[in-house]
Order: structure tokens, then C-alpha cells, then sequence
């Protein structure tokens, strides 16, 4: 099993799906995971310390085992199966070690609010993880290092070109 930590919660511009990071605390591999948007919220509303009117459904099953004597110990998210990822709640009830299969969204859900470590199989791990890109910004100054710097004529004539506009055409509603 691998500790990982929430990098991030993403949202694709294109489909509106959530994604929700898990990078692995000893290294720079991450594994993301599609969510729904509810369970996106719900992460994000714990994660952010957002205070709500009334429990929302993983503060009530993080109040029901509490309740019960139980103790969430750890999730893992456990395999993956016909592109469906599979996560297992481990829970100390009482004296008794129970795991019980859940959604992987939902067992973060739970970890991020009662506070206990998040794992990831190393076969899993090992089969659908990724490494982050490089950081926009160190991208954008490498790419300006190694851009050529313009030739004098084509300065030149992209200034006569700034020169040549008249900006009094340019209509503010238009």
C-alpha cells in the first residue's frame, strides 16, 4: 500500500467532470480519479474548512460509526476493474475489524473528515499513475529561454504595422 495526500480536485473545461489528484506522499506520482460533483463538493467543503447548515452525507456516516463505537482507520483505494476504480473502508467497530467496499470518492470523502490516511494498491498504482507536468510557469520561462530572439527587419516591421493602426477605429461596442 501507498500513502497519498489530495493534490488537487480539477475540472475539465470540456465535460464539466471532476478529477480528484491523489499523489503519493514519498514521491511524484499521481493517480487521478473521475468524481462526481457532489462528492467533489464534499471533499473540497472539508478541505477548505467550509462551515455548513446541516450535515451533509458524509458528515452523517462519519456521526453514524462515530456513534456506534466505530473508528475509520483507513481507506484504500484497492483495484481497478473494467476502468471502475474499487476502495475499501477499514473500520474498527467495537473490537471488530470490518472492511466494507465503497466508491473511491466516497472513502475520501470520509478520510479527509475524520482524518485518517488514504492508500493506494501498488498494483494500482503501478498501472494508472502518472507523473505531474512541469510547472506552467518553469515551462513558460524554459520556452522563452529557448525562443530565437527576433530579427532586426521583422522588429522593425511589426512596429511599422503597430505604427500604421489607428485606434480611433476601433469602436469600444463593436
Amino acid at each position: 500500500m501507498i500513502e497519498v495526500e489530495i493534490d488537487s480536485i480539477r475540472i475539465s473545461l470540456v465535460t464539466q467532470h471532476r478529477i480528484v489528484m491523489l499523489k503519493e506522499i514519498d514521491g511524484d506520482r499521481q493517480v487521478p480519479i473521475w468524481i462526481g460533483p457532489c462528492e467533489a463538493d464534499a471533499i473540497t467543503i472539508e478541505l477548505q474548512d467550509v462551515k455548513v447548515a446541516r450535515p451533509v452525507t458524509h458528515d452523517l456516516l462519519k456521526n453514524v460509526i462515530g456513534e456506534m463505537g466505530g473508528r475509520v482507520s483507513h481507506v484504500l483505494v484497492k483495484e481497478l476493474n473494467d476502468g471502475i476504480f474499487h476502495a475499501r473502508l477499514y473500520i474498527d467497530a467495537n473490537g471488530k475489524d470490518l472492511d466494507i467496499d465503497c466508491r473511491p470518492s466516497d472513502a475520501i470523502a470520509l478520510a479527509v473528515r475524520v482524518k485518517v490516511p488514504i492508500f493506494i494498491a501498488e498494483a494500482v498504482m503501478e498501472e494508472v499513475s502518472i507523473l505531474p507536468e512541469a510547472d506552467i510557469q518553469e515551462q513558460g520561462e524554459e520556452s522563452a529561454e529557448a525562443a530565437p530572439s527576433p530579427e532586426p527587419e521583422e522588429a522593425d516591421a511589426f512596429i511599422d504595422f503597430l505604427d500604421s493602426l489607428d485606434f480611433d477605429d476601433f469602436d469600444e461596442e463593436s
